[in-house]
């Protein structure tokens, strides 16, 4: 099989359950993956042969994806800020929306920057805590996660990406452990937001594959993350910090209320869609 029939045996396939536009990007992702060449390389050596072995991958991967497996998970990478990050089942696929929120904190820095000390509550894949390390490197970063699977898949991306992360395994719903932290300037997270009742309407490639301890809520407490976060920083945020967070697009005004009825100044951000998705929240000086 040459490089231009594999990708053709693939796109053909992906095109039953994948849109032109979709099926096209994936083919050219795990293409790229497969042989190590970007698409205008490959179409240099198109007549060339696949290995046997980049063969047997094809044909794999190509029934994990007519599964509706998302291809971040059949590839075990996933781009973030311009970094490849490694993921798995345990971790939640990195999203655009959430590099807007990583871009938000950079531009509300003073740089330079000589001391600042960051939290990002529910690390999943490590991607927050690990680009904004790479972009603030005098911070001080750390991290914690309910899942020890998950904190071992933010920790192989922190040293595969140079960065050192204080990685806590902890649940943060548990108010007893906040006394495991420190204070900080910045606290910022992508919790757990989606209610129970949207399983109904959601693709199966989420549904069926990511983790669901990191997507779903409770239906009558869908804000119970927000709660605790304003509660913790009256704690441990240093005077004048302030917390960013990713937010469900249809409950901006609920989450800022959450924050300003504890003594927050708050912002809602649209994301480049026009959604609310994104608040900043600073606490008052004590």
């Amino acid at each position: 099989m040459t490089v231009q029939e594999a990708t053709y045996f693939l796109l053909s396939q992906l095109r039953t359950v994948y849109s032109d536009g979709e099926a096209s990007q994936v083919v050219d992702w795990v293409m790229e993956h497969l042989t190590g060449s970007k698409k205008a390389e490959r179409m240099l050596y198109k007549n060339a042969a696949i290995t046997d072995k980049e063969e047997d991958l094809l044909h794999q991967y190509t029934k994990r994806l007519l599964a509706h497996e998302p291809v971040q998970y059949v590839l075990n990478e996933s781009w973030f800020c311009g970094l490849k990050f490694f993921v798995d089942k345990n971790v939640l696929i990195p999203r655009p929306e959430t590099e807007e929120l990583v871009e938000w904190i950079i531009s509300n820095c003073k740089f330079p920057v000589d001391e600042l000390t960051i939290l990002d509550i529910g690390t999943g894949s490590g991607c927050i805590p690990i680009a904004l390390k790479r972009r603030i490197r005098k911070a001080v970063v750390w991290s914690c996660d309910v899942s020890d699977a998950a904190l071992a898949v933010a920790k192989k991306n922190a040293a595969s990406l140079g960065t050192a992360i204080n990685f806590v395994p902890l649940d943060f719903l548990d108010q007893r452990t906040w006394s495991q932290l420190p204070s900080f300037d910045i606290i910022v997270s992508n919790p757990p937001y989606v209610p129970q009742k949207e399983k109904e309407t959601m693709q199966p490639n989420v549904l069926d594959y990511e983790p669901h301890t990191a997507l779903f809520v409770p239906d009558n407490d869908a804000l119970v993350f927000y709660k605790a976060i304003a509660e913790f920083g009256k704690l441990h945020l240093h005077k004048g910090g302030t917390v960013y967070l990713e937010i469900h697009e249809d409950l901006g005004e609920a989450t800022t209320a959450i924050f300003r009825s504890a003594g927050y100044q708050t912002e809602l951000k649209k994301d480049m869609q026009g959604k609310d998705r994104m608040v900043k929240a600073v606490l008052g000086f004590r």
